[in-house]
């Protein structure tokens, strides 16, 4: 914490969870370079708009998703995304403020291609304080060396040792990811 100073991490709420969840299919799997070439393009089939709506991306033809570098499952994703949104699976910023975190992530990972993970990262970037991804291997690698546990820490024993940092375990988050930048392991 001394090394790092004060948690630092400002709320994101300027994207709509589509927005959001869109990019981050498009980014899954793929380096950050890559992601940004091909989101951009994928982009560029709808301008001048802002952002793609879930209506447009249904109105896309697979073919011109593909050509602009998405693969054949994220297509499928992005747009069972777009049919969750329009249906209201997938709930807007207004309805994300009255559901608690586990609610969002049931609702959301309803969708194809959208895991755990991904609304984990989501509920961290809209400012949520009690998040504590521990199937991420950057939180896991960060408690290893924070704790110097003897090898990589189990999702169950950073969920355990999680417990007592609620409720904020978004902090917690946020450090353990710094320790990885620690050789000395201290966050």
């Amino acid at each position: 914490m001394e090394r790092h100073g004060p948690f630092r991490l400002r709320a994101d709420a300027s994207r709509s969870p589509f927005a959001s969840l869109a990019e981050a299919i498009a980014y899954q799997q793929l380096t950050g370079k890559a992601a940004a070439t091909i989101f951009s393009r994928v982009l560029a089939l709808y301008r001048p708009k802002r952002f793609p709506s879930p209506e447009d991306f249904l109105a896309t033809r697979d073919e011109a998703l593909r050509s602009a570098g998405l693969s054949r499952a994220k297509v499928a994703a992005v747009k069972d995304l777009s049919r969750k949104t329009i249906d209201g699976t997938v709930p807007t910023l207004a309805a994300i403020r009255r559901l608690d975190d586990e609610e969002i992530v049931e609702r959301l990972t309803a969708v194809r291609g959208i895991g755990r993970w991904t609304v984990e990262m989501l509920l961290i970037r809209l400012g949520r304080p009690d998040v504590l991804p521990a199937h991420d291997y950057g939180v896991r690698k960060g408690f290893q060396r924070a704790f110097r546990t003897r090898g990589l820490p189990t999702p169950a024993q950073v969920l355990r040792r999680g417990e007592r940092w609620r409720p904020f375990r978004t902090v917690a988050s946020w450090y353990l990811w710094r320790a990885i930048d620690n050789p000395t392991g201290k966050a």
